[in-house]
């Protein structure tokens, strides 16, 4: 690459254990007659990082690598507000949003109480923002929802059924099928 590019190249190993561990920063590989490498290289060990150092950087890798950073248990509503917010402040396009959402959204997964405190919070946010922010959220809620009633149609299982048990409209299910 850097004979191509002209560019440095810094070699780092981004570590995201669910625990803190000590990396170590080099690589060893020998053999009884002798060493054929020795690779020195930076590490990044996510559950060191604290995510709120992070939150303001229009980055979507730092976005993506949120939901592996420290936070405590406590936090876990704001990380997912922030992370909205940082999202809907990014302008990406709407195949980068869902990538980002879907990555953080595996790592982080809120209860449904955990989900209404975010939705009072986000409610309580100044109105541009907030409309922005809902609107993200309620795209990957229908998305979710859509998936599933797919999901469920596939299955075997009829229109009416459907409805019945995700309490929604007739007419919303076939929508939904439609829009497939």
């Amino acid at each position: 690459m850097f004979e191509k590019y002209r560019k440095h190249i810094v070699p780092i190993a981004v570590f995201s254990y669910d625990t803190i561990r000590d990396e170590p920063s080099t690589f060893i590989l020998q053999f009884p007659f002798g060493h054929v490498l020795n690779f020195h290289f930076f590490t990044v060990e996510l559950r060191k990082q604290n995510w709120r150092n992070y939150i303001r950087q229009d980055n979507p890798i730092a976005a993506a690598l949120l939901s592996k950073m420290g936070y405590t248990e406590s936090e876990r509503v704001e990380l997912k507000k922030q992370f909205l917010r940082m999202l809907v402040r990014m302008e990406l396009d709407e195949a980068k949003q869902r990538l980002l959402f879907g990555f953080f959204e595996t790592y982080v997964k809120l209860s449904d109480e955990e989900e209404r405190r975010l939705r009072s919070e986000v409610n309580e946010m100044e109105t541009k923002e907030k409309e922005q922010v809902l609107e993200l959220m309620i795209s990957y809620e229908r998305q979710g929802m859509k998936h599933l009633i797919q999901t469920m149609a596939k299955k075997g299982m009829s229109v009416e059924d459907i409805a019945r048990m995700t309490d929604l409209a007739k007419e919303e299910v076939r929508e939904l099928l439609e829009k497939e």
